[in-house]
């Protein structure tokens, strides 16, 4: 049995929505208040891009530095905020069983696959966020810094960066709860030319419960590529 075969019994609520989202694709949805998102690695060593918003008003969205600077770290984990440039917690990551995910190395796109790789006319995951988004009237001008689970970017005394192996294991998760109604825009990453996906992309799980005692409501308007 793998991970995308097992009940997701363990999530602290009522699940509501239970999803596999293919290698390479995209996935976007609103996060009902209070409700929680789980995201699962299934194979492991697979980078998940993951932007969000106030689906009340879009132009209120994840700020990358701000987010840093109240973490005080660039290593985000249990009990950290993904804050908006208001100020105010869009997610709160309440568990994470991998323990190091990216804020810094942005996210993939063509130009840059060129620029860095030589590699033209790639599958990216701009492209995929501008998928992802459009469903929801958004665009080119709503992607900003983002944030990369389980991808691992450390870096080093001298300032050098690189985007290197991840720690994720077949099976690791963070689970984010919604501090808003929150929008989110996910790509399952398709990159194949440095360490972020072990060289190979491979599926995740999105899982979406209710609070634990609480009625819970339908996920609003998720859906992948197709």
């Amino acid at each position: 049995m793998t991970p995308a075969d097992l009940p997701a019994s363990d999530v602290p609520g009522r699940v509501v929505h239970d999803e596999i989202v293919p290698a390479c694709r995209d996935w976007s949805g609103i996060i009902p208040a209070h409700h929680g998102l789980r995201i699962v690695d299934l194979e492991g060593r697979q980078a998940v891009d993951f932007l969000c918003y106030s689906a009340a008003d879009p132009s209120e969205r994840y700020n990358a530095a701000d987010t840093m600077k109240f973490a005080k770290t660039i290593f985000l984990t249990t009990g950290h905020g993904l804050y908006s440039g208001l100020g105010r917690r869009l997610f709160t990551i309440v568990a994470d069983s991998c323990g190091r995910h990216d804020t810094i190395g942005g996210c993939c796109s063509s130009e840059s696959n060129v620029f860095r790789y030589g590699a033209p006319g790639t599958a990216n995951c701009r492209d995929n966020f501008l998928k992802a988004l459009g469903r929801f009237g958004l665009g080119r001008k709503d992607i900003v810094a983002n944030v990369n689970w389980f991808m691992n970017v450390p870096v080093e005394a001298d300032g050098e960066m690189a985007i290197v192996d991840g720690w994720s294991k077949p099976g690791d998760y963070v689970d984010l709860r919604a501090e808003m109604d929150v929008l989110v825009a996910i790509s399952n990453c398709p990159q194949i030319y440095n360490p972020c996906n072990g060289g190979r992309p491979t599926p995740i799980r999105l899982v979406t419960y209710a609070p634990a005692g609480g009625a819970g409501v339908t996920l609003a308007g998720s859906r992948g590529s197709s």
